[in-house]
């Protein structure tokens, strides 16, 4: 099975994306399924992973509500209020739902990320890895040192999002490299191939340009322990679909198995997020 681990829908009449406005024109409109079912039977893709765009409760249960209706979403990851005393009962109305796989916590939009170093972050970290939730992390290359301290405290199922947002445009390397290397090293923290393009040359990026990051994921991460994600419809601020996938394939490097290539697409996706239980 072919599996998109990370992509998104949203009606912009919600009114729970801030970060959306009519200055994007490209993303400030509906995304719904329908719009993306061609881009995946033209790449054989047979489910997604629907991943929250917006920090509410609201959205989460929007996105449960779509995969009712739908036999293409394999998962939702969806998002709880760590800062609410009561995050436990919302998530544990969350695990009632069939298609409720994980939650996201966004560490990108947090004024310091070294919050979540704090007591109740770690307590809620430890809580979600007693209880084997998986957990995708959204950060930015400048807080890895916060990430690398909360795992050398706490173990949990987690996933990095679009390999922690390095600066592809301006090819910097260091020190997301040895971040990311000390990171790999915990076997519960899977990455993701995602969201690459967003972080590269909008209009002028080439396939050259993120060969270094991803060989270093591959390379530390193995290939048992990725996922590949199109990050849509965000992506198409710098790419469409066809060239998300192509970019991935393109870069991934040669000596890799059909196999490997098989979990980076699939196998590995449903394993981190328990989809067959």
């Amino acid at each position: 099975m072919r599996i998109d681990a990370h992509q998104h829908y949203w009606k912009i009449n919600q009114h729970d994306y801030g970060w959306i406005t009519p200055e994007i024109p490209i993303l400030y409109r509906d995304f719904l399924e329908e719009n993306l079912i061609p881009h995946l039977r033209k790449h054989q893709i047979d489910r997604t992973i629907v991943v929250q765009a917006a920090p509410t409760i609201e959205e989460t249960e929007f996105i449960l509500s779509q995969s009712e209706k739908s036999d293409i979403i394999a998962g939702v990851v969806g998002w709880i209020d760590i800062e609410d005393p009561s995050y436990k009962k919302q998530l544990e109305l969350f695990l009632n739902h069939p298609q409720f796989v994980g939650i996201r916590i966004m560490v990108q939009d947090m004024p310091d990320e070294n919050i979540i170093l704090k007591r109740k972050y770690l307590d809620a970290f430890e809580y979600f890895g007693k209880i084997d939730l998986p957990v995708d992390l959204l950060v930015h290359a400048n807080q890895l040192a916060a990430v690398v301290k909360l795992l050398n405290q706490v173990t949990i199922r987690g996933v990095i999002d679009h390999i922690a947002k390095p600066s592809i445009k301006e090819g910097a390397i260091e020190p997301w490299r040895s971040y990311m290397s000390e990171i790999a090293k915990h076997p519960t923290i899977y990455c993701k191939l995602s969201g690459m393009v967003t972080e590269a040359d909008h209009v002028q990026w080439k396939s050259e340009d993120f060969v270094p990051y991803v060989q270093h994921i591959v390379k530390m991460f193995g290939a048992e322990r990725l996922l590949y994600g199109s990050d849509w419809p965000v992506c198409l601020l710098a790419a469409d679909y066809d060239e998300v996938i192509q970019l991935i394939e393109n870069v991934l490097p040669e000596n890799l198995t059909e196999s490997d290539k098989a979990r980076i697409f699939g196998e590995n996706a449903k394993i981190f997020y328990k989809l067959d239980r």
